[in-house]
């Protein structure tokens, strides 16, 4: 039956691969658009599927972690699906109590506080399978989006994830982490190596469950400067890229397009552009033309209206979307926001954006 058609490991035939295409630096008909955090707290239907659920329970169960991620496709024509889940399950994986306290965000009982507390950690190996309930759930995502839209997988980036890890939750300055840098630089590369080794096959297993492309979270870039960066972020963000596509290729997997989105690290462009990611995600304080210069023409933009510009009109983000399209142009660019989703955004907003997006790049096509 045409309607069944199958695509590799039986998955049901892709049907828009706009947002793929763009990644790979194809030619699209229009501009491609998904929002960080679109499956979020800003949909009423959201917070009542996560109401009775602990949040870590949420990210451990596929059928939750499912119906999460269709809701914002159910609403808006969106190019792409991320899957629900959080960065912080590796940490969890390698063994830290983690837990997510309302109002404050996550909380480590038992942060890294000294070198050899990184003996508490578990084996780097064993996460992927101590992770298997987000394979389970990118799996049936997949299967249930019938192939409408392609499926994004994500994880923090080692920096990030360390950041969490020393500092026993968010911080306004990261001078915990920044202290291990500058005191313990060889105990940090050893943390950060162990997450690299965490983070590989964690992604490749993404990719084997159903994941047509990856995302890597650097939301902490900023509290770096240029030199800290290319000492403790950057060497880690290649490595993971390279090791993953040596992965999927020992693995018999496809390739997918990757992407880098480091918040805050415009100085570091033209060196993520070059890390080894199809895709360099920017957020609002990079100018589209600036960013292009920066990066040359090899990799895919994506990005970058300031997510508070969803609080404008929806005539207003018409506009603001429009002039976003023309500095990008038409190709090799995927629209998003600068950083995710605020929980007390109106959908009709998101929606405004997502349709402002699909219109005017149509236009600019055409002309």
């Amino acid at each position: 039956m045409e309607a069944n058609k199958c695509g590799p490991q039986g998955f049901p035939e892709l049907k828009n691969d706009t947002f793929l295409r763009a990644a790979w630096g194809e030619e699209t008909d229009y501009t491609p658009v998904w929002c960080m955090r679109q499956a979020g707290r800003y949909l009423p239907e959201f917070r009542e599927t996560r109401a009775a659920q602990e949040f870590f329970s949420t990210c451990r169960s596929p059928e939750t972690c499912c119906e999460l991620t269709l809701q914002p496709l159910r609403r808006f024509p969106l190019d792409a699906a991320i899957i629900f889940s959080d960065i912080l399950v590796v940490p969890q994986a390698l063994g830290m109590e983690v837990t997510m306290v309302p109002g404050k965000g996550p909380s480590f009982p038992e942060p890294l506080r000294e070198e050899q507390d990184l003996q508490r950690l578990r084996d780097p190996i064993t996460v992927a399978s101590e992770l298997d309930y987000v394979f389970k759930a990118i799996t049936l995502t997949r299967q249930r989006l019938a192939g409408r839209v392609p499926l994004i997988g994500f994880a923090g980036a080692p920096w990030t994830l360390m950041t969490y890890m020393v500092e026993g939750g968010g911080s306004s300055t990261m001078a915990q982490a920044k202290r291990w840098l500058y005191q313990r630089p060889q105990a940090s590369h050893q943390l950060l190596h162990i997450l690299t080794d965490a983070l590989v096959p964690y992604l490749v297993g993404q990719v084997a469950a159903g994941a047509q492309a990856l995302q890597l979270f650097e939301s902490h870039a900023g509290h770096l400067g240029p030199q800290l960066f290319s000492k403790f972020a950057l060497p880690y963000i290649r490595d993971v890229a390279k090791r993953v596509k040596a992965g999927l290729q020992e693995a018999g997997l496809a390739p997918v397009p990757m992407i880098i989105f480091a918040k805050d690290g415009h100085f570091a462009l033209e060196e993520l552009a070059q890390a080894g990611y199809e895709v360099v995600g920017l957020d609002w304080t990079v100018a589209p033309e600036k960013a292009r210069d920066c990066v040359g023409k090899t990799v895919t933009l994506q990005g970058n209206l300031d997510p508070c510009a969803l609080y404008a009109s929806e005539e207003e983000i018409g506009r603001l979307v429009q002039q976003m399209l023309n500095d990008f142009g038409p190709q090799r660019y995927i629209a998003n926001l600068g950083h995710g989703l605020y929980p007390d955004m109106d959908p009709e907003h998101v929606g405004a954006f997502v349709d402002a997006v699909h219109k005017h790049s149509r236009l600019l096509q055409q002309n």
